[in-house]
């Protein structure tokens, strides 16, 4: 073979990995500006306790605060049917007097709540650093020994009972709730977190008691912490302190039966008063450990800005991929004196949105939305997300969505069926569905 031949033959190659080493260097340079970083999601300390309670330690010293989540890891989805409420009922029970709030913010410098979801009980509670050890303890104290009996029980379900009743007037929360119960029936996520006057009438200590023994158990919790203290103190302080919760002698499983298809029908519902009008469309999403979660967050905000650029009502849009422990439902919501249905055939809402191709400036609008509000997340929910939801431990890298998983799953949920209810408020009427 001629020299000169074999000469370009060289530079040839030399050139091909010249060039592929400056596409690797440009996309090392561009990726932090697509995908942006976040310095403070980075692996904690992990301990396991002998009662199969779980510590998440996530230490800075620059913090001027200590913050502590318990997150146990079944919610509302578990209330038995008719009985609905009995898991809101139960975190009611943890910290049943409102003193407590107010010593935590008195006495410890920080903050106290409890919060149920379909998906989880949680406590959050913050405290200065020199009083975590008390905050710890408090917490530790509380979810040990809970008082389950006829007379509390009382107590919380009249407080329950009142909450509930003041939801109910609220036009939005019954369009939130019918729209629920319309796409999944009586599956779990068809049932309100909160319960009706009507479920939470027949929950009796013995149910409140029943859920405490299978839940509310150190092997099925998360405890993450975060901000100025010591991990190797608070390692300690979790063993000592939490060390006599009780584990569960089984768990239970999340498997339910799945809903039957909606009914396609526009549902219309009234309720007391004047104002505003709800209209509501849902068709079944993903679940929070699904690949295309993040995906479906990506396509929520798609269709957010689709309809409100459409909107000539003034109402009011808000589009979101409610996702859980099992495939939540992308929910659309039309809030305003003004409200029309977006077609009228309810059964074509969906598809009538997606019926054109998602462009690339619409992608990269919503993606760029939904990177902002994930470095807003607070990092130590995302890393309690593993242990519930059963997702990969988070990175620091952001989404890696790309505009094609968005048209595939927006071409899936064009074909479903779709719920939808609209409500009114009516003068002297009282037709809220039970």
């Amino acid at each position: 073979m001629p020299f000169f031949r074999i000469m370009n033959k060289k530079n040839l190659l030399v050139k091909i990995v010249l060039a592929a080493f400056v596409i690797l260097l440009l996309l090392s340079l561009i990726a932090p500006a697509v995908f942006p970083q976040r310095a403070d999601i980075r692996p904690p300390r992990q301990e396991t306790l002998l009662n199969g309670l779980k510590v998440i330690m996530l230490s800075n010293p620059r913090s001027d605060k200590v913050e502590l989540k318990l997150r146990i890891n079944s919610g509302s989805a578990f209330d038995p049917q008719g009985k609905e409420g009995v898991m809101k009922l139960l975190s009611d029970a943890i910290f049943p007097n409102p003193e407590a709030k107010n010593a935590f913010a008195e006495d410890l410098g920080g903050s106290l709540s409890v919060d149920t979801t379909y998906d989880y009980i949680e406590i959050s509670a913050t405290a200065k650093p020199e009083q975590f050890l008390t905050m710890l303890d408090t917490v530790a104290n509380a979810v040990s020994n809970i008082n389950v009996d006829k007379d509390s029980t009382a107590k919380l379900k009249t407080a329950q009972l009142a909450r509930v009743q003041e939801l109910e007037r609220d036009p939005a929360y019954v369009a939130d709730q019918a729209v629920a119960k319309r796409l999944f029936g009586t599956f779990p996520y068809g049932r309100p977190v909160d319960g009706t006057a009507d479920s939470i009438a027949k929950v009796t200590f013995a149910d409140l008691i029943d859920a405490k023994l299978r839940f509310l158990t150190s092997d099925n919790a998360t405890l993450a912490i975060s901000g100025n203290f010591d991990s190797d103190l608070a390692y300690r302080g979790a063993r000592r302190l939490f060390g006599g919760w009780i584990k569960a002698d089984k768990k239970t499983p999340s498997t339910f039966r799945q809903p039957d298809a909606p009914d396609v029908t526009l549902q219309s519902v009234t309720v007391d008063g004047g104002g505003d009008k709800e209209l509501r469309y849902a068709v079944r999403g993903v679940a929070r450990k699904d690949a295309s979660y993040a995906a479906a967050e990506v396509l929520a905000d798609i269709m957010r800005a689709r309809i409100a650029a459409k909107n000539e009502t003034g109402a009011t849009v808000k589009v979101e991929s409610d996702a859980h422990v099992l495939p939540g439902y992308f929910v659309i919501s039309l809030s305003g004196r003004s409200v029309t249905p977006i077609t009228n055939d309810p059964s074509q809402a969906i598809s009538q949105i997606l019926s054109t191709k998602i462009t690339d400036a619409e992608f990269q609008a919503a993606r760029s939305a939904v990177e902002t509000r994930w470095r807003e997340t607070d990092a130590m929910d995302l890393w309690l997300d593993v242990d519930t939801f059963k997702t990969a431990e988070p990175k620091n890298s952001g989404f890696t969505v790309t505009l094609p998983d968005i048209q595939t799953l927006a071409d899936k949920i064009g074909k479903l069926p779709v719920a939808s209810v609209i409500v009114e408020r009516m003068a002297q009427t009282n037709s809220v569905p039970k």
